[in-house]
């Protein structure tokens, strides 16, 4: 797919018949790419967030299952479907928010069920299929979610939905992205997002990138921003999307969903269909991944915590569907989300 200047990064690679992933934990100070050969250490990169975005999640997961089955079909062609389980349990089991990563892995399944001879050619060009179908829709979502926006806006991003948490140009990002180009967005703010720093390391990084003018905060100055009524969207991607339209996404989009409502800033969402589950019916159904609490203890590796100080460290948080104004997907525009709007989209 031919790039431009908005669109140079990809974090999730298939070069010389492995895996390569833009190590995200040392960005933006290094950037280095890591090779993967086994779906172990695929799961385990998930985890560990070398990879992190819900579409960058299941796009990896998708070759993890190509590494699994060479593997296994080379140790024994007669029962690599019984010897593949375990790892693509394993890989189910790497992050529980993100859908797309189970999305993704019954995609794979469905084709493995299907082959009778070397899976190894049917599972990477489905592999490959997903990742460039994932960067032709954020592209489609970019103009839409732009399509959206009126006047010249400044807006608000919080965590990481840009090229890095997906195969390429990004959900959030992506609408960012196409709003500058055509002149809808002339600033963005973006919240630093404790405590992995996605927005300071990443997303900042990224728009710098991409020479896209952004001013970096903490988080807690979102609230003041909107009462000096600098900006005119928050613009955030999402984890999962419930049935009825409530959004999983990184932890303080719920309170900048809060503070947009009360302020009369506009709250749009961008994530692809394979984001949304209609097999839950709310948000309270969504799985809230906890994770270490040394996360939150400790900051660049500098613990600034005192000794046997505990902590709480949800990943995600679920905003109701009655504080989004826009959920923005490849399908379509949802304005005022709900359960019958959802199901149309979904139809």
């Amino acid at each position: 797919m031919t790039k431009s200047k908005f669109d140079r990064i990809r974090p999730v690679k298939w070069e010389s018949n492995q895996l390569m992933l833009l190590d995200q934990r040392i960005l933006p100070s290094e950037y280095a790419y890591i090779a993967y050969k086994d779906a172990k250490s695929v799961a385990d990169a998930i985890t560990d967030m070398v990879v992190r975005g819900a579409p960058a999640i299941g796009i990896t997961a998708a070759f993890g299952v190509v590494l699994a089955a060479r593997m296994h079909y080379a140790h024994d062609a007669d029962n690599w479907k019984k010897s593949i389980v375990d790892d693509l349990a394993y890989l189910r089991a790497s992050r529980p928010t993100a859908v797309n990563l189970f999305w993704a892995l019954d995609h794979m399944q469905h084709i493995i069920n299907q082959c009778e001879s070397n899976p190894e050619p049917l599972l990477l060009q489905a592999a490959l299929n997903i990742l460039e179908n994932d960067i032709s829709n954020n592209k489609i979502m970019g103009d839409a979610g732009a399509s959206v926006l009126q006047g010249n806006n400044a807006v608000l991003t919080h965590c990481n939905a840009g090229a890095l948490a997906t195969g390429g140009y990004g959900t959030a990002l992506g609408v960012i992205r196409s709003g500058y180009q055509q002149g809808k967005i002339q600033q963005v703010y973006a919240d630093e997002t404790r405590p992995w720093l996605q927005g300071a390391r990443l997303t900042a990084w990224e728009l710098m990138h991409d020479d896209i003018p952004v001013t970096l905060q903490s988080d807690s100055v979102a609230g003041y921003l909107m009462q000096q009524g600098k900006i005119q969207w928050v613009i955030v991607g999402s984890d999962r999307i419930a049935a009825n339209g409530d959004v999983a996404n990184k932890i303080g989009t719920y309170s900048l969903a809060v503070l947009a409502k009360f302020h009369k800033v506009k709250f749009m969402v961008v994530a692809p269909t394979s984001t949304i589950d209609m097999a839950i019916s709310s948000g309270d159904e969504i799985p809230i991944e906890q994770r270490n609490p040394s996360e939150v203890l400790s900051l660049a590796g500098q613990r600034i915590a005192a000794e046997n100080t505990s902590a709480w460290n949800p990943a995600f948080d679920v905003t109701p569907a009655a504080l989004v104004d826009v959920i923005v997907t490849e399908k379509g525009v949802i304005h005022q989300p709900d359960k019958e709007k959802m199901r149309v989209l979904m139809s």
